[in-house]
């Protein structure tokens, strides 16, 4: 099982330059260890109280990640594999970090991920 850290504030940074991954959905080059490990996962959760896009973002090679909020960009239409969860079930699985980083894993190991976005 995979002990996750946070990326630093250098790493972090570097994960924000080329292209989005709105544009460019797919494995990355992680910032930390260099290996094209770095996936991501973003969701609009209904109950926030304005537009909100939750993304995180993790390396399966060095395990490292980070979860940002963020104004949900007017008009990003996505994919989200995890809507169609009873909130229960869906709650269950945000509990716990290494769960829930295993779970996005094997959707994409299964080739649910990446997820589509349109404007």
């Amino acid at each position: 099982m995979t002990s996750w850290n946070t990326f630093s504030g250098d790493e972090v940074a570097a994960l924000t330059q080329g292209n989005s991954f709105f544009a460019a959905p797919g494995e990355r080059d992680c910032p930390a260890c260099g290996e094209r490990r770095l996936r991501a996962y973003f969701t609009a959760p209904a109950n926030a109280r304005r537009p909100t896009l939750v993304s995180y973002a993790w390396c399966t090679a060095c395990g490292k990640f980070v979860g940002t909020r963020a104004k949900h960009p007017e008009g990003l239409i996505f994919s989200d594999p995890l809507a169609a969860l009873p909130a229960t079930e869906r709650r269950e699985l945000e509990r716990s970090l290494t769960g829930f980083l295993a779970h996005l894993d094997q959707l994409w190991d299964d080739g649910v991920l990446p997820q589509t976005f349109a404007a």
